[in-house]
């Protein structure tokens, strides 16, 4: 896909935009980006809400499935459902992205990686997408964005639900739950199960060295059993408090050797606490306590009967957060609020140090005069490994007529160094500093009864980037990166069909060394999203078109991977008011292609599944 398509196809929506006929939700909520309510029409910053209509619209079998192609982006994936996916946001690497489940920090800090694989899709309520930096709010990682999953939200009569599917590789799926609450309080619990014999994974040879550096032509399986709790319960005309529980254990099967493995039992974990308070219109305290986990435990099976044990990292991660919100005036408010945290890692490798703090501090500003809307925040983290880190961000909005905004905003950001980057044996440099970043954003955007649709332009400048550095043999603070591009999004609907078009551009290159020019690995320039949907009384049919352009495997620039685009349908069939029939079939032009180097992606698949969730 080149710019020129991209720019066509911004042609072709804008006319169905101008004709839509069925009003949009005006009213949706974001918390993400301010750590604040507000509604996505008033937010300074490019941002995404996918509610849980939409994941059941959409069919989608992972998280990875869910995301890809949506407005700022791309996935790599090593070799199809459940399979390690790194995911990058406007061009920043997989670690430069923040990721939260209801609130809890989440990933590992050994890799500096999440595992997007292993967060079932069954149990979440909905995702919100902040594009842009937020370090000014969130500390470490929030350089390319954040995305936070919310799971499951009850409210109403008690209710039960289950979803049973099958589907190609031999996909067998299951997950059930209840919920129900009243103006006093709410509760749920779900329960989910995936499991596929999968497809060969990689091509790799061990005669040649070459991708994952063996030669398994078998298939690579994958199983998740996940569970989900949380309730929460009112103290009081003022008090609230509620609690959320995520576990989810998966056993992955992957090409490899004796040195690394080829099987992993992996656990992610996401517990917290809330209570807030509020003692007037005006002002607002929260508390919560949270606890993350990332295990992974690989061993190598030779297929005759035995399993040796490779080794284990083990992340456990503490938090701890106090807010206060506070309202100056019409249209004006304050935040307030203090974050810590606590990693510790268990693993037979021998790290020099297991455990770190980090505490931080900010303050944010809100405020509306007439047409126009400011934001202005500024925080600073204590790290007990490299000290202090201050941080900041600006954005301004003016309203005009019509729904029309105008917004720009600027930011600075930073990530700290991993475990890995620190104190892996013979390869870590405890000498590292954080990565920094700053970024700038212009937009302009309609949210109007009929339609919404916005247009981002935004650059990013990375500096202090972590490389191997050949002078020293460990790694070092040594590169940089420019990240250029242009994000442009339609929701709409057109004679009853919903139509959402996700399209975006990317430039992001290295600014250093014998790479310098070059763009960086496993990013495509160029990616889109068409999303087509329409019921037909008890029926609804849609479809997705998901397209890339090529990019290179390496920093070097050696290694091209083709572009591509796949077709994906679906077909639902109401035969009850609370009974559903889904039938999809992805890929459905069988298209070969690449994310990473070697590594298949499935072809053409199929998929069944009955639903009972009452209205």
């Amino acid at each position: 896909m080149h710019l020129r398509s991209l720019s066509f196809a911004i042609a072709l929506a804008l006319p169905a935009v101008a004709s839509a006929q069925t009003a949009s939700d005006l009213d949706q909520v974001v918390v993400t980006a301010t750590r604040t309510e507000s509604s996505v029409a008033d937010s300074l910053f490019p941002v995404q809400v996918i509610e849980r209509d939409d994941i059941e619209r959409s069919q989608a079998r992972s998280l990875p499935d869910l995301l890809r192609g949506r407005a700022g982006i791309d996935f790599g994936n090593q070799g199809g459902l459940g399979k390690l996916s790194t995911l990058f946001l406007r061009g920043t690497e997989s670690d430069q992205v923040l990721v939260l489940v209801d609130g809890v920090r989440i990933g590992s800090a050994t890799a500096g990686l999440v595992s997007f694989q292993d967060i079932p899709v069954d149990q979440i309520d909905r995702i919100e997408i902040v594009r842009g930096p937020r370090s000014s709010l969130y500390g470490s990682e929030a350089v390319g964005g954040v995305i936070q999953v919310f799971t499951r939200h009850d409210q109403g009569a008690f209710t039960p639900r289950f979803r049973v599917g099958i589907g190609s590789n031999k996909l067998r799926e299951a997950s059930a739950g209840i919920g129900g609450g009243n103006e006093h309080g709410w509760y749920g619990a779900d329960f989910a199960w995936q499991r596929t014999d999968g497809i060969n994974a990689c091509n790799g040879s061990a005669t040649l060295f070459a991708g994952c550096f063996v030669d398994e032509p078998d298939r690579d399986g994958y199983r998740n059993a996940s569970l989900n709790l949380r309730g929460g319960v009112d103290l009081g005309e003022t008090v609230k408090l509620e609690a959320h529980a995520l576990r989810a254990e998966a056993f992955n099967e992957y090409d490899g050797s004796i040195y690394g493995g080829n099987e992993a039992d992996n656990v992610q974990q996401a517990m917290s606490a809330k209570l807030e308070w509020t003692p007037s219109q005006r002002v607002a305290v929260s508390v919560q306590a949270g606890r993350s986990d990332d295990d992974s435990d690989n061993s190598f099976n030779d297929h005759a009967g035995t399993t040796i044990h490779v080794g284990n990292f083990d992340t456990h991660r503490t938090t701890a957060s106090l807010q206060g919100d506070f309202g100056l005036a019409e249209g004006q408010s304050l935040s307030a609020g203090a974050d810590w945290q606590r990693d510790r890692i268990d693993s037979n490798t021998d790290f020099d140090i297991t455990a770190r703090d980090n505490t931080g501090v900010y303050v944010e500003y809100l405020g509306k005069f007439g047409a126009q809307q400011l934001q202005a925040s500024v925080r600073n983290d204590d790290n007990e490994q490299f000290g202090s880190h201050a941080t900041g961000s600006l954005g301004w909005g003016m309203a005009f007529g019509d729904g029309f905004k105008l917004m720009a905003s600027y930011g600075t950001a930073f990530k700290a160094p991993t475990f890995n980057d620190l104190y892996y044996p013979f390869f870590g440099n405890p000498d590292l500093k954080p990565e920094t970043s700053r970024s700038a954003n212009i937009g302009i955007s309609q949210h109007a009864q009929r339609w919404s649709w916005t247009l981002d332009a935004y650059e990013t400048r990375i500096d202090d980037l972590i490389s191997y550095d050949s002078s020293i043999f460990l790694p070092n603070n040594i590169d940089k990166a420019r990240i250029r591009g242009v994000e442009f999004t339609v929701d709409t609907t057109l004679a009853g069909w919903d139509i959402g078009v996700q399209l975006s551009h990317t430039d992001p290159r290295s600014e250093s060394g014998s790479t310098d020019g070059n763009l960086l690995a496993r990013r495509a320039r160029n990616t889109g999203r068409i999303d087509l949907d329409r019921a037909f009384g008890a029926f609804r049919f849609g479809a997705t078109l998901n397209g890339s352009g090529p990019r290179y495997d390496d920093a070097a620039n050696s290694v091209r991977l083709g572009g591509f685009a796949t077709t994906d349908l679906r077909f639902e069939y109401a035969f009850d008011n609370d009974w559903t029939l889904q039938v999809r079939a992805t890929n459905v032009f069988d298209r070969h292609y690449e994310t990473v180097a070697w590594y298949n992606q499935p072809g053409r698949e199929f998929g069944l599944s009955l639903r009972y969730a009452p209205n």
